[in-house]
């Protein structure tokens, strides 16, 4: 099981992460519903990144809850 959240990468080239109203990092424990989320939030950058080559505006990242979750060695 996966932990996802939203990045957006603003004019200056730092990459944020997308939170709620609350100031909360967005999390989805499912990466389809985090992409779908983020296509609700930004559907004008997605769409272009779908038919563009340039670089990338958006994106899911895959987290780790907590370093109890790391894969034993």
């Amino acid at each position: 099981m996966g932990l996802y959240k939203l990045q957006v990468q603003e004019d200056d080239q730092s990459w944020h992460d997308v939170t709620s109203a609350e100031a909360k990092v967005l999390t989805f424990d499912n990466e389809d519903v985090a992409r779908r989320k983020l296509e609700e939030l930004y559907p004008v950058w997605v769409q272009l990144e779908r038919y563009q080559s340039g670089p990338k505006r958006t994106r899911v990242v895959a987290i780790w809850g907590n370093d109890d979750d790391w894969p034993k060695k």
